[in-house]
C-alpha cells in the first residue's frame, strides 16, 4: 500500500475576510466539504493559527486538531514561507520584503531577521505540539541578484553567500531536529535554493544536516526548463513534501524564461490550475511511488486564468486519481518458483 496521503490543500491562496475563508473553523469545513483530507496551514495569518499559542499550548493544538477532525481533515504541515524569506534578505529587496514583517520591524533589517528567526523557532515547537513531522518554508536569498551575473561574480562570492545562509539556518535546523520535524525548503526561483545544485550547496554548507530537506513543486522546475522528473531520481531521499501545482511554458519570439516584466497571464511561463498546464503528473506520481514517498500530496492553487474555487474543487479529483496505491506483489508472482539453490544451479548448468 502506498504511503502517499491526500488530497491536501494549501490554504494560503484562499484566506480572505469573506466567508468561508475568514476563520480556521470555516475554511477547514470548506476544505472538508470539497473532499480534502488534509490542510497545509500558513502561520503568518493569526485568523487561522496563533503561532505563539500553538508553540506554548498543547491544549490549543488539540483544539485545532479537534476542529479539523469534525470536518474529516487533518493538518498536513504548517508553513512559514513569508517568515523564512526574511531569514536572509539582500538589501536590494528590503523595501519589497518589509511587508512580510509586522510594522514594528520594518526598516530595521536586524530586528526583522530576529523576528523571523523566532517565528521559525515557534513553528518547530508548534509542529511538535501538533504531532507533525514536516514543515514548509523558504530559504531567503543573499545571492539571487547575481543569478545571471553581469559583471561576473567575484571568486568566492557564492561560497561566502552559502556559508552565511547556512550560519543563519543551522540554529533553526537544530531546533527542528530537537522537535523531530523535517524542515522542507521549497525550491523556488527568487530563493538561493532554486534548483538541485543550489540545494546541494546549501546542504553541504549546513554539514549535511539531517533536517535539511525539500518541498518538491514541479511547476517551478518547468518554468526553469529543469527536468522535474529526473530531479526526483537525484533527490528523492530529501523530498519530504509535495506541492501539486501545474504550469506551462510557451516561449515566443518576444518573451522567454525571464518574462519581459509582464503580468502573469502574458508571460511565456505561467502557473495554471491542475490539468490545464504542461506538467506530466502521471510521471511524477509514478516516480514518487517508485521511491516510496510517504508524505502528503498537497494542492497549491495558483492560476493566472481560472477562478480559485473552481481550481480547488477540481483539485480533489485530480490528486485522488493520480495517487498510486502501490503493491507489495509482483504481477508475475503466479508463475514464480520457490527459492531453491539446487534448482537455481541446475538452471545455470552448474
Amino acid at each position: 500500500m502506498t504511503g502517499m496521503k491526500g488530497p491536501g490543500i494549501f490554504l494560503a491562496q484562499f484566506v480572505s475576510d469573506e466567508k468561508p475563508f475568514a476563520t480556521f473553523a470555516d475554511i477547514v469545513a470548506w476544505a472538508g466539504d470539497l473532499g480534502y483530507k488534509g490542510i497545509q496551514v500558513p502561520t503568518w495569518d493569526s485568523n487561522l493559527v496563533d503561532l505563539d499559542l500553538a508553540a506554548d499550548s498543547k491544549t490549543y493544538c488539540d483544539e485545532l486538531k479537534g476542529i479539523c477532525q469534525d470536518s474529516g481533515v487533518e493538518i498536513t504541515e504548517l508553513s512559514t514561507h513569508l517568515q523564512g524569506q526574511l531569514i536572509a534578505v539582500n538589501p536590494a529587496y528590503d523595501a519589497l520584503f518589509d511587508a512580510f514583517a509586522p510594522e514594528a520591524f520594518r526598516g530595521n533589517r536586524t530586528a526583522r531577521q530576529a523576528w523571523a528567526t523566532n517565528q521559525l523557532f515557534l513553528a518547530a515547537k508548534a509542529s511538535q505540539n501538533l504531532g507533525l513531522n514536516a514543515h514548509a518554508t523558504f530559504s531567503g536569498a543573499l545571492l539571487w541578484h547575481t543569478v545571471y551575473p553581469w559583471p561576473q561574480r567575484p571568486t568566492g562570492l557564492v561560497e561566502t553567500g552559502f556559508a552565511a545562509l547556512a550560519e543563519r539556518w543551522i540554529p533553526i535546523l537544530n531546533a527542528f531536529d530537537a522537535a523531530g520535524v523535517d524542515l522542507c525548503y521549497e525550491i523556488h526561483p527568487g530563493e538561493d535554493l532554486h534548483d538541485g545544485i543550489s540545494f546541494e550547496r546549501f546542504l553541504e554548507a549546513t554539514g549535511n544536516h539531517a533536517r535539511c530537506n525539500i518541498l518538491y513543486d514541479p511547476s517551478h522546475f518547468l518554468l526553469q526548463q529543469l527536468d522535474y522528473s529526473q530531479f526526483i531520481d537525484h533527490y528523492y531521499e530529501h523530498i519530504k513534501m509535495f506541492h501539486v501545482k501545474d504550469a506551462e511554458f510557451n516561449p515566443t519570439g518576444k518573451s522567454g524564461v525571464y518574462g519581459g516584466y509582464q503580468n502573469w497571464k502574458d508571460r511565456a511561463g505561467r502557473f495554471r490550475s491542475l490539468g490545464d498546464g504542461q506538467v506530466d503528473f502521471s510521471r511524477i506520481f509514478s516516480q514518487l511511488a517508485k521511491y516510496g514517498y510517504q508524505g502528503w500530496a498537497v494542492l497549491e492553487w495558483e492560476c493566472c486564468l481560472k477562478d480559485p474555487e473552481d481550481g480547488a474543487r477540481e483539485g480533489v479529483e485530480f490528486i485522488t486519481k493520480n495517487i498510486i496505491r502501490t503493491t507489495e506483489k509482483a504481477f508475475d508472482d503466479f508463475a514464480g518458483l520457490a527459492a531453491d539453490d539446487t534448482v537455481n544451479r541446475r538452471i545455470l548448468h552448474l
